[in-house]
């Protein structure tokens, strides 16, 4: 007797998607279409499925009545696979039932034939849901890029791939991103990715050395070689050995500085400081900055044959604003990671607190975000993750400081309530920026170094801001 094939459930009034799907599906699934929640509901009583795919790239009313669909199918007919279509404007009731049920999300700009391809490469995988490097079509081996940095941003997840590609040659990549953007968790994941990945992995903030050490700190020097020079010193590049080498805040290296760069770049050679012996880096070189580097070239202030060399494989990394689809996700990463490091239940979160999270434009990106739920988590108390454990300025929509300062004041604030002038919404701003520094000093025991990596800044610039606000020292 020949068994009957499975059957598919498609769920879409888009009806080129769907014929396209069945004519290719046909041959090892029974496709069965309906245009609406109920009637799918209603086809689900009827029959066991093996997954359904359904259609949420349009939804009317925020996408409540579709979310409390999927929910009730993930509950009552928990054999059959769901496979949610969206865009990359994904309503919020949505992205939180994905994720905290685990299903699989495809994302545009994925055609019809892809997403049947996508169906049928797994067909014999068992029940449960599938995995985000799976269904993107990336790699799945244990250091591929997207098992480790999972989105669902289109942009972003063609960025991975291309980037995937680069990690596995011995070539130099450049990354451009906000602060707080990724850059060095990226970074280490490319090194991860790479044949380097059992060699040592190093970072340099350039940002946070004074200008007259940065050379001594990447190449080395010889005892005696300038007046604090105590003992001969190994740079971060011999360090490095035949692992991969971070320079981060890029920018910030002068003229002579850029010129020793671009000769380890081409041809791995440099002199430690004072010596005359020429030595040879074998590291992978990655280089980051939060500017990009072609006004800094027709301002004069960055050499355009090293821009050029870097430019040939440069890869922006999207603001978290860019990439709401990703707000909840790494939300309830950060949820589940802080619960468990500080042992606290959380058995219910609060609707507007996801609400808010997707309003807020996230300045400081994806660092600001992992803080801001840190913080929501510590002070929950009753097991219910609630809107008001946000720090104020998120719930009040109060955009963060950006990274240059104001002269201010704070006696001179107005109180709440007076007329509000750009002067007074500059003050307030800073203020918040006192607030978040003085917060992040005692979160890391006054320790300036700690603090400044925990802002994502240099310590030059914490200390600049200290000396501005009055902070003590």
């Amino acid at each position: 007797m020949i068994a009957s094939p499975p059957r598919m459930l498609l769920m879409s009034s888009d009806a080129q998607l769907t014929s396209t799907l069945s004519d290719t599906l046909r041959d090892l699934f029974s496709v069965t279409i309906t245009d609406d929640s109920v009637s799918t509901l209603a086809e689900l009583r009827q029959s066991e499925f093996w997954g359904l795919l359904a259609d949420l790239r349009s939804v009317e009313e925020g996408g409540h009545q579709q979310a409390r669909c999927l929910e009730q199918i993930n509950e009552h007919f928990p054999q059959t696979r769901i496979i949610v279509l969206t865009n990359e404007q994904l309503p919020e009731p949505i992205g939180r039932l994905i994720v905290c049920n685990g299903l699989q999300q495809v994302c545009e700009p994925l055609n019809a034939d892809e997403i049947a391809e996508m169906i049928l490469a797994n067909r014999d995988i068992g029940g449960g849901p599938i995995h985000m490097a799976e269904e993107n079509g990336a790699e799945t081996d244990e250091h591929g890029l997207s098992r480790h940095f999972q989105t669902g941003t289109p942009a972003m997840r063609r960025m991975l791939d291309e980037l995937q590609i680069a990690a596995e040659h011995d070539v130099t990549v450049m990354l451009i991103g906000e602060t707080g953007s990724g850059k060095t968790y990226l970074s280490k994941l490319i090194h991860d990715a790479s044949p380097r990945r059992d060699e040592p992995f190093v970072t340099v903030a350039c940002g946070a050395l004074p200008n007259d050490l940065i050379e001594s700190e990447l190449f080395g020097h010889l005892k005696g070689s300038f007046t604090s020079a105590h003992a001969d010193k190994e740079g971060k590049f011999v360090a490095a050995g035949r692992g991969t080498i971070l320079l981060d805040e890029i920018d910030v290296l002068g003229p002579e500085q850029q010129v020793k760069l671009l000769r380890v770049i081409e041809s791995g050679e440099f002199e430690p400081v004072g010596s005359n012996q020429t030595l040879k880096s074998q590291a992978r070189i990655i280089v980051a900055s939060n500017l990009e580097l072609e006004p800094l070239v027709e301002q004069g202030r960055f050499r355009p044959d090293l821009y050029y060399r870097l430019n040939m494989l440069k890869f922006n990394i999207l603001p978290l604003r860019n990439r709401r689809a990703d707000i909840i996700p790494l939300a309830v990463r950060f949820i589940e990671k802080f619960a468990d490091k500080h042992g606290v239940e959380i058995s219910d979160i609060d609707d507007r607190l996801y609400n808010t999270l997707l309003s807020y434009p996230w300045p400081g990106n994806v660092r600001e975000l992992e803080h801001v739920i840190q913080r929501a988590v510590i002070y929950c108390r009753d097991g219910q993750l609630r809107h008001d454990h946000l720090p104020t300025h998120i719930t009040a929509g109060i955009v963060g400081p950006s990274n240059e300062p104001v002269e201010m004041n704070p006696s001179t604030i107005p109180a709440t309530g007076e007329p509000q002038s750009a002067e007074s919404l500059q003050r307030q701003v800073a203020f918040t920026e006192r607030e978040i520094i003085e917060h992040a000093l005692l979160r890391n025991s006054n320790s300036r170094t700690r603090t400044a990596k925990d802002l994502g800044i240099s310590r030059v610039t914490l200390y600049n801001k200290m000396k501005k606000y009055g902070i003590s020292m």
